[in-house]
């Protein structure tokens, strides 16, 4: 076990040749020909393995995963549009616009907070198992929604609704890295990523358009056709993907232990054989294919497992990155269409197309991703390593975005402080640089927490969802009344500082991201 203090003062040589969780070999010459990329994790000959899955039912799986992110950040943000014709509809149960947001506020709050119990059972009885009773809690809490006839039953239901999707943001992403290896999950979790990211704007853009032509109840019956999409394709097309893996075969590899001097012996190595051996493998049967397995260990270990993962630098980072990011989205979405729909603007039912700039920002995000989130590590692995890939090396993807992110609370929340026929403008601009700087953090944060911290992400996206959920319920709750008293630029510009201190954290992180998973390594189990 190797301290904090013993990590720091290892001499650069020494942190190079240290293989800690998170430092992988991704191309060895001397095992592959012609350049070939290693599976990360390991390959195995076990048909439960879902690193052996057929594409297709990776792709499957993927795509529902996806699709669940969309719908429950979709059901989030469809109702803002519709809350100038709150009045209309009930018009025996008088709001105020602060009441109203709380309906966004709750919803959002509960997407995050819920995971402190989706997570523990997801690594206890399964994925699959927990996704179906997510979606399916969705599927009806919408349905309750659509049925409600007043604000505090509409409350309640929101609540349940936010509960259900709550395992999109970290029971889905946690099946996508189950299911590809380290220099395949980059792209794959980006198109994961640019679905959740679209969700509350899909949401927002349509709503509007909804609500006016179709009526209030139409918005719910929208989002029970997504919900009840989800639950059937979670039903259908995803396995069950927890796999625990054991290593036989831990080597060093060569020349790594004469680059160290006797004083500076690192202990973390991580495998460069097979995961384990050649053995005769059970069958994968249906019964374990739908989720049907044995619960792994303590339920009351599980459950205590993702206030550990605070000890761990990443999540800090991580967490603080999207917490920041998502409050922003959630705050403009609740906010522009009221914006837009009063004076000098008027847009009425068109107020939903405030989240244009952000889905044209959200598109640049996923192809800037796209191109960068395993081309770089990739890359840095091969020309400069020897096939020796670090999880640092994605961070610099995000340092432009999260730049561009922290202007955009600048440029919109002075083009809503000093509104004009031209200033919408600003706000699509502002709003779509917040988008953009969004679809980086679970593309390429995510994948981080992944790399370094494997047999824990799911407990880290848990604390990550729920920080983020309580930012984005503080701000959004207050912000309606704050920008009513002080006008919209003093709280985005609070917003702004306290987006540009969080982005400042991924350079130490980048910097000393290894000493600090060194020091940490005791803490994070083996592939």
């Amino acid at each position: 076990m190797t301290s904090w203090k013993e990590a720091f003062a290892l001499s650069n040589e020494a942190v190079d040749a240290a293989t800690p969780p998170g430092t992988v070999y991704i191309h060895r010459e001397h095992e592959h020909t012609d350049h070939e990329l290693a599976s990360i994790p390991p390959l195995t000959d076990d048909p439960r393995d879902p690193l052996n899955f057929p594409a297709w039912r990776k792709l499957a799986a993927l795509v529902v995963a996806a699709i669940y992110g969309f719908a429950a950040n979709y059901t989030s943000g469809v109702i803002a549009p519709a809350f100038q014709l709150w009045a209309h509809n009930f018009p025996n149960d008088p709001r105020s616009y602060s009441e109203l947001t709380t309906l966004v506020a709750v919803h959002v709050l509960f997407l995050g907070a819920a995971n402190i119990w989706w997570v523990p059972f997801s690594n206890w009885i399964g994925r699959r198992p927990v996704l179906l009773v997510a979606t399916l809690l969705m599927t009806l809490s919408t349905l309750w929604c659509g049925l409600s006839t007043s604000y505090n039953s509409l409350l309640a239901a929101r609540i349940f609704q936010g509960i259900g999707g709550a395992a999109a943001d970290s029971v889905a992403p946690a099946l996508v890295g189950d299911l590809y290896p380290v220099h395949q999950r980059g792209r794959a979790m980006a198109l994961y990523t640019i679905m959740l990211c679209a969700g509350p704007l899909a949401g927002g853009l349509s709503g509007g358009y909804i609500v006016f032509r179709h009526g209030w109840k139409a918005l719910f019956w929208v989002s029970l056709a997504l919900s009840g999409l989800c639950f059937l394709g979670v039903a259908l097309f995803v396995p069950e993907t927890l796999y625990e893996r054991t290593f036989l075969n831990e080597t060093t590899p060569a020349g790594s232990e004469k680059q160290i001097d006797q004083d500076e012996q690192v202990e973390y190595k991580q495998p460069t054989g097979t995961s384990q051996d050649h053995g005769i493998y059970k069958p994968f049967t249906i019964t374990q294919a739908l989720g049907f397995n044995r619960p792994r260990g303590s339920l009351a270990r599980q459950f205590l497992q993702p206030w550990k993962t605070l000890a761990l630098p990443g999540t800090w980072v991580v967490m603080l990155h999207y917490a920041g990011l998502v409050g922003g989205i959630v705050t403009i979405s609740t906010i522009g269409s009221q914006i837009v729909a009063q004076p000098p603007y008027l847009w009425g039912a068109n107020s939903g197309l405030i989240n244009v700039g952000a889905l044209i920002g959200t598109v640049i995000g996923y192809l800037y991703t796209h191109m960068l989130a395993d081309g770089s590590l990739v890359k840095k692995a091969n020309n400069k390593r020897h096939g020796v890939a670090e999880a640092e090396d994605r961070l610099p993807t995000l340092f432009f975005p999260l730049a561009t992110a922290t202007c955009g609370f600048l440029v919109f929340g002075f083009c809503a402080q000093y509104p004009g026929s031209k200033q919408w403008v600003g706000l699509e601009v502002g709003y779509g640089m917040l988008s953009f700087g969004l679809m980086q953090v679970p593309s390429v944060g995510f994948n981080y927490l992944i790399d370094s911290y494997h047999s824990l992400a799911a407990d880290c996206f848990t604390m990550v969802t729920i920080l983020r959920a309580i930012i984005a319920f503080a701000w959004t709750y207050f912000v309606a009344d704050w920008i009513h008293d002080r006008g919209a630029a003093e709280p985005f510009g609070i917003f702004a500082m306290l987006m540009g201190l969080f982005s400042l954290l991924t350079v130490p992180l980048w910097m000393y991201g290894k000493r600090m998973r060194i020091a940490t390594a005791s803490q994070v189990e083996r592939w």
